[in-house]
């Protein structure tokens, strides 16, 4: 019980923090870093991004860091590939390991696949021959704890880095999340909180913002100035969630969730999910995610559904899943997982 108290003390510590977070208004749009944004884990996105409460193992690096304290082998392995919308690929990889005592420490990699873009300049606006391909990555390490039997707390520690032809930039960005299990004594019942990309300022450098110019009133000829790029800030947001999983029977169970998500930089979300599991081996999920404070017209996600299959053999376990996101105007995302425990 005191556990709860404490919990819900921080909840509503954390309200205070929602006028900061609430809806994007006139700042929609102006984050940036958004592969940030780009979700991976296929189970998380079949229900709608909506597990913040109910993730767990090497894939709840993303979802909540807190969950990855949940995991049921010592060492996790997990690969992700997702055909993102304008053929671009999200190509994800992380391990989790266990160590007793102290905590369970996880390393992760996202990388974008965009592809050759043509060079264009004033002087020629159809391409000057050249392309060049955009490199933006995300490297993670998080730490996540189980305090009690009840709670679990997790932080990542995520690397930014992005290159844009001749111009680059990096940053840092954190996640801090917690998990409450068997809230108010009801079994099957839990509730997620994680504060996620909440970091300092990036800002582009590079031979690219070099200009050449003349200097006003000076007695020289043109020479190259560098234009100084405006900072952005990192695409913040903050989480909560609940979980409910209820035993059908000895062989079949119901996962459901749902989660609302206040943004700094756009509007904010409300998720769905659930999640059928036959045997702790079949599983079928489905999802709903949708944004009342930005049209219809503008917002490009809604139902998710996925499978997966888990099997164990000869002390490994094995996990593949599966996820289609629709996508308005773009053709739908295809997500492939394999995860390895051991």
């Amino acid at each position: 019980m005191k556990s709860l108290v404490r919990l819900l003390i921080i909840v509503f510590a954390l309200q205070f923090t929602l006028d900061v977070y609430a809806g994007g208004g006139n700042r929609t749009g102006t984050g940036g870093a958004t592969q940030l944004l780009i979700p991976v884990g296929p189970r998380g996105i079949a229900m709608g991004e909506s597990n913040i409460a109910t993730s767990y193992g090497v894939e709840s690096i993303f979802w909540n860091p807190a969950g990855a304290a949940r995991m049921s082998s010592s060492t996790d392995v997990l690969f992700s590939h997702m055909s993102y919308i304008a053929d671009i690929g999200v190509e994800y990889g992380a391990v989790s390991a266990n160590f007793e005592g102290f905590g369970v420490i996880s390393l992760s990699l996202k990388s974008l696949s965009i592809g050759n873009i043509p060079v264009t300049t004033t002087e020629n606006p159809d391409g000057t021959g050249a392309t060049f391909s955009p490199q933006m990555l995300t490297a993670g390490l998080s730490y996540a704890r189980q305090l009690t039997d009840r709670i679990s707390v997790g932080l990542t520690a995520n690397i930014i880095s992005e290159t844009l032809g001749d111009v680059s930039t990096s940053g840092l960005a954190f996640n801090v999340g917690v998990i409450y299990e068997t809230m108010g004594d009801i079994d099957g019942l839990s509730m997620g909180i994680v504060m996620k990309n909440v970091g300092p300022q990036m800002q582009y450098d590079g031979s690219g913002l070099l200009t050449l110019a003349d200097a006003q009133g000076q007695n020289r000829p043109p020479q190259y100035y560098k234009i100084e790029s405006a900072s952005f800030d990192l695409p913040s947001s903050f989480e909560m969630g609940l979980g409910y999983k209820l035993n059908v029977s000895e062989i079949n169970s119901l996962q459901f969730s749902g989660a609302y998500q206040t943004n700094n930089y756009s509007g904010d979300e409300y998720k769905l999910g659930a999640e059928y599991g036959y045997d702790k081996m079949f599983f079928a999920r489905v999802g709903y995610q949708g944004a009342p404070q930005v049209s219809s017209e503008n917002y490009l996600y809604g139902l998710t559904a996925g499978t997966g299959i888990h099997y164990s053999l000869q002390g490994i376990a094995i996990t593949v899943d599966y996820t289609y996101r629709d996508a308005k105007y773009f053709n739908g995302n295809h997500i492939f997982a394999l995860s390895l425990g051991f």
